[in-house]
């Protein structure tokens, strides 16, 4: 399903973000958008954030079913 790779993708870019905070002390949205309280970064730490919560349903989904839809 597309939709679970692009939240699969989502989430990885968040990860690497947080991962880069966590290592670096350098959050690369909120620099890229303009600071973290900007418009566009919430709108993207809100997109990956819901990403994330879509890859949740992921570990729930029985095999059979993902299998079905690739």
């Amino acid at each position: 399903m597309i939709l679970d790779r692009i939240a699969l993708i989502l989430a990885i870019v968040g990860a690497l973000n947080w991962g880069s905070i966590g290592i670096f002390g350098f959050d690369l949205v909120a620099y890229l958008c303009g600071g973290q309280l900007s418009a566009l970064s919430r709108v993207i730490f809100t997109v990956v954030g819901l990403a994330g919560l879509w890859c949740v349903t992921l570990l729930f989904r029985e095999r059979s079913e993902i299998a079905r839809h690739e």
